[in-house]
């Protein structure tokens, strides 16, 4: 049958069932499929909390979302225009997140009388007004897939039921046009010792292909064209954490020194330990400790021993590495602390994303232990901010935080290959062999308030380590308190100079004479930057910064921060950001804060925005 060609600029498309559904290999599937094609794209995994909830219930339901386009996107979409619903429940948990007119796929098959009561349906809602508003297709998935595998040679009943994904993604891939070749590629490796797994899959990816071909439920195709906005260079599409272990690395490579990665798995800093295991080739060597303490233990054994000491945790584990970070700092020994944000407090929301360790960065240590943060923006950024990490701990002696969070760690973007000569080399600057007529001064400093970093093992350079505060110069046991003082002052110092040599922080203002300034940290960028322009279409003036490092802030801060009369500070947290600008520059700065376990949207944003924009500004006398 002929069918209507419709050409669209951007779509949000979201895949959902039951955990063991297979959404989230579907909607990976898709998105490669996506990248392939050249548009610009953002995803975001929603992953159930319990390992195996009761099959066919609201908790057990799995997302994933990908907002694809023909230009410049910024994240994975407020609300989706296509749900694919795998079963009842599934429709039930994202119902609420569809504005009116979207389009609904549902699998009729599984809207058994035991699965509506599982979703809590008295009712089926295909079956009366719940669904009303939404244009709505029903195909009998199961059936569909089961029928396709028939006769195929060793594929069971059990094999077809596993396959229905293949199927949606197949009848996704015909609806938006997405080329078939690279997922069949994909099935075809995949499953290449196991030939009915295999032989299932792309009968049923070839199945759902074919029913949105052929089907009468389906008359019009969509078409996004490749993004042309897009700087020239390779792209390949990583996540977040992908780009932080590739950024570890590349700092491993600029600096010569061999990387070390010591974890004790955590959702979901997990995956960073997996995926820094696939580079032995370049040196790397990955240890899951039996315990959060032993792995950072580990990672600053490592760092004495002259390599890159690296340790990766979530929320939970930050509080238990506390006391070895702080050792890190006394020592002034390099260290990389990558805390993955997820919901908290205690075990909170594990699967969920959340901003709330910024101040358990800054302060979460006994005695004043200030250390540099990094703050990463967006799934590609984490590779640049995980690189400044490893380059500030290596040059200025000391741990560093790398603050990313679960929704840059799973969420992905296309992100453009740098060259390696592009990157800055890193000089560890070790001691060098003395004498026997000098003395060494382990913590002796250079014009940065740097120490010698000195392996063990070099001839002449033989020191004493441990927590106790060390003697200013010699590094002996001091519990003198004037040296105390002298020493916690001058590792304050070191950290507060790296402010010299940052860049000043940006703001985007284009006619200088915005309202408001919108400023904020982490992976809100995306979310503010939508805000924003939605803001400015709107014929209304508003400037956005975005602040990479935390500790130290920006040289110029204060100075942005006092010429706007308005300050909104939109973070993923109850305000926490918002409390270090007002007591360190004393300017009124308006919190927007959310802690749904969420992104931020950019609609919300942009009616904060609006909001603050209109509001009246108070005259002080």
């Amino acid at each position: 049958m002929n069918k209507t060609v419709e050409e669209r600029e951007r779509v949000v498309v979201r895949f959902a069932g039951d955990s063991g559904d297979g959404m989230q290999l579907a909607g990976g599937r898709f998105t490669d499929a996506t990248a392939v094609l050249g548009n610009d794209l953002a995803t975001l995994p929603d992953f159930p909390a319990e390992i195996r909830a009761p099959a066919g219930t609201i908790p057990g339901v799995s997302a994933f979302q990908i907002h694809f386009a023909s230009r410049d996107i910024l994240t994975p979409g407020d609300a989706p225009n296509v749900l694919v619903a795998m079963n009842p429940a599934a429709l039930k948990a994202n119902l609420p997140a569809l504005p009116r007119g979207a389009t609904i796929i549902v699998n009729e098959d599984a809207f058994t009388r035991r699965n509506l009561e599982k979703a809590g349906y008295p009712v089926s809602p295909l079956e009366d007004d719940t669904l009303a508003e939404f244009t709505v297709h029903r195909v009998p998935m199961t059936t569909l897939t089961a029928r396709a595998s028939e006769g195929l040679e060793g594929v069971g009943t059990r094999d077809a039921g596993r396959a229905k994904n293949l199927f949606a993604l197949g009848l996704l891939s015909w609806l938006y046009d997405r080329p078939t070749d690279v997922t069949e590629r994909w099935i075809e490796g995949k499953f290449a010792s196991k030939p009915a797994a295999k032989a299932a899959n792309l009968a049923a990816f070839r199945a759902g292909w074919s029913f949105g071909e052929t089907t009468e439920l389906l008359d019009v195709q969509y078409k996004i064209l490749p993004a042309t906005d897009v700087e020239p260079g390779t792209y390949r599409q990583v996540n977040g954490t992908t780009a932080t272990a590739l950024g570890l690395l590349a700092g491993s490579v600029r600096s010569g020194l061999p990387l070390l990665l010591a974890s004790y798995p955590i959702t979901p800093a997990s995956e960073l330990l997996h995926e820094l295991s696939k580079h032995e080739r370049l040196g790397v060597r990955t240890v899951q400790a039996e315990d959060e303490i032993a792995a950072a233990g580990v990672a600053l054994g490592a760092a004495f021993g002259g390599h890159l000491g690296i340790t990766s945790t979530s929320g939970p584990g930050m509080d238990l590495k506390a006391e070895t970070i702080g050792l890190a700092l006394m020592l002034e020994l390099p260290m990389v602390i990558v805390d993955v944000q997820r919901a908290g407090p205690s075990t909170g929301l594990p699967t969920k994303t959340e901003q709330s360790d910024l101040l358990m960065a800054m302060y979460g240590r006994h005695g004043d232990a200030p250390l540099p943060i990094v703050a990463a923006q967006t799934p590609g950024d984490c590779f640049r901010s995980a690189f400044e990490a490893v380059q500030i701990a290596i040059e200025r002696r000391t741990p560093v935080i790398l603050l990313t969070d679960g929704f840059l760690a799973n969420s992905s973007e296309p992100w453009r290959i740098p060259e390696l000569s592009e990157l800055p080399e890193i000089d560890p600057a070790f001691a060098k062999e003395i004498g026997a007529e000098e003395r060494f001064l382990p913590y002796a400093r250079d014009e940065r308030g740097v120490r010698p970093w000195a392996p063990p093992g070099t001839p002449g350079l033989e020191h004493r380590i441990g927590g106790i505060e060390k003697q200013d110069g010699t590094g002996n046991i001091s519990y003198d308190p004037a040296n105390h003082q002298t020493m916690t002052r001058l590792r304050a110092e070191k950290v507060a100079k790296i402010a010299d040599e940052l860049p000043p922080l940006a703001v985007d203002d284009p006619d200088g004479d915005a309202d408001v300034l919108v400023i904020g940290w982490g992976s809100t960028y995306g979310s503010i930057r939508a805000g924003v322009r939605r803001v400015r279409d709107r014929g209304l003036r508003v400037a956005q910064a975005h602040v990479r490092h935390i500790s130290p802030l920006p040289s110029n801060i204060g100075e942005v921060l006092r010429a706007y009369d308005k300050v909104l500070v939109p973070e993923m947290n109850t305000g926490q950001l918002v409390k270090l600008l007002r007591a360190e520059f004393l300017v009124d700065c308006t919190p927007y804060n959310k802690v749904t376990g969420q992104p931020l949207y950019a609609a919300e944003l942009e009616e904060a925005i609006v909001e603050l924009i209109e509001a009246p500004t108070e005259v002080t006398a």
